[in-house]
């Protein structure tokens, strides 16, 4: 194996590990901001290091820091102790492990060589994905069930009859998406999206099934315990439900467990609906073959997007009361050199793509690059569907949820891979 080999191994890995990591952050920002803007306030905004707020990130540090110093709590009533600790290590792990089969670019060609972008490549992709999800589901069970608290146990009892009502629909609408793209394997599946529909529509998902992203997306938000399926949750009911006894990390261990499963499940979205880690009308090969083009008008785009988005800084950087040497515009003055810096530093690598060789190592990269980008933009995107539902939904009822899952999804479901099939024949 040579140093190339175990290199691109290392960076599939860490990327597949560390990306869902990172992105806790993120959606805990998003989170935050987005319920004040829905709510029409400010959101986090307060908490600062030496005058710098990162737009309300540095309240995630400090939530971070307070949830590690605080007293961890078992009653003495917990009597499986070991069952207790271990339900919510299971749940961050299984949605870690989640993600490891999405491709995130590509197959990256260098040296004569293929590697597949995937933290675990293998061929079963979508199923892997489906049988960690619903293992997931034994963390809460145990939760619940070690709590020795009856609203921890309805909780529990309420999130697997959810994961059973919702993954049959799940399954049901992977199967219709089966059948047109004829593998499980999620890379085929990213590469077929490539193509374009009567020459001017991307094959995407969402326009060759979009019945099965209706039922797919509904199920991935049960699956979640995410608004309006937190019925496992429950604050007006069972005061948070299946994890009402944790405290300190073990309770941020399952905080950070949903989102780091949000983020998973709307990269499985993303890759099987909406083209995953394509780029509209550029597939790979068209990227690597136009790649100086690209890369020349990145660098002519790239500092008028900056000028545009300096501007946005400063507007909103501004004390809403008038103040002798604002700090705020301090910090917007720092940002914006920070970023004008990461725009010189991105134009000398455009400038170094242009001056290499057409269709060569350089361009592989470049192309995997762009694709690595388009996915975790996407990904955002779709997280923020996620937050725009939960602030705008409010939570159903447990028996409207049964309803919607075996009354309305599993007979949609079921047609609709009816009616693909007859499609897919006939078409053949």
């Amino acid at each position: 194996m040579s140093l190339l080999d175990i290199f691109m191994i290392a960076v599939r890995v860490a990327f597949s590990a560390f990306i869902p990591l990172c992105f806790i952050a993120v959606c805990v920002w998003m989170e935050r901001r987005g319920a004040g803007f829905f709510q029409d306030r400010a959101g986090p905004n307060r908490a600062a290091i030496y005058g710098f707020r990162a737009a309300g990130l540095v309240q995630n540090a400090a939530d971070g820091i307070k949830l590690f110093f605080k007293e961890d709590m078992i009653s003495d009533h917990i009597k499986h102790k070991f069952f207790f600790v271990m339900a919510p290590f299971i749940v961050f792990f299984c949605a870690i492990i989640s993600f490891a089969v999405v491709p995130f670019a590509d197959t990256l060609v260098l040296g004569g060589r293929g590697y597949v972008m995937q933290g675990i490549p293998m061929d079963i992709g979508i199923l892997w994905f489906l049988a960690v999800t619903g293992f997931s589901v034994y963390g809460i069970i145990l939760a619940g069930w070690s709590s020795a608290n009856k609203f921890g146990l309805l909780g529990s009892l309420r999130s697997a009859a959810q994961v059973i009502s919702y993954e049959i629909p799940m399954g049901l609408a992977l199967v219709s998406m089966l059948i047109v793209y004829g593998t499980v394997n999620l890379s085929e599946m990213a590469q077929y999206q490539g193509q374009l529909l009567f020459g001017f529509i991307p094959m995407w998902g969402a326009f060759l099934q979009p019945v099965s992203l209706m039922i797919f997306v509904i199920a991935a938000f049960a699956e979640c315990n995410r608004t309006p399926f937190d019925l496992a949750e429950g604050e007006s009911e069972l005061v948070a439900g299946f994890h009402v006894e944790y405290s300190a990390m073990k309770f941020a261990v399952f905080f950070m467990g949903e989102y780091v499963a949000m983020f998973a499940s709307s990269a499985i979205i993303i890759t099987l609906f909406f083209g995953g880690y394509q780029i509209p009308f550029l597939n790979t090969q068209a990227l690597i073959t136009f790649a100086k083009p690209v890369a020349f008008f990145m660098m002519i785009g790239l500092p008028i997007g900056m000028y545009y988005f300096a501007g946005w800084i400063r507007r909103n950087n501004v004390s809403h009361y008038p103040r002798e040497n604002d700090p705020r515009v301090t910090e917007a003055n720092v940002y914006i050199k920070c970023f004008w810096g990461l725009v010189v530093i991105i134009e000398l690598l455009l400038i170094g793509i242009l001056i290499c060789q057409s269709g060569g190592s350089a361009a592989h990269v470049f192309v995997a690059l762009l694709q690595i980008c388009t996915f975790l933009v996407k990904v955002t995107m779709m997280i923020f569907v996620y937050i725009w539902v939960r602030w705008t939904l409010p939570r159903f009822r447990y028996d409207q949820l049964q309803k919607l899952g075996w009354q309305m999804l599993l007979p949609l479901a079921l047609l609709n891979i009816f009616i693909t099939s007859a499609v897919v024949i006939a078409l053949s």
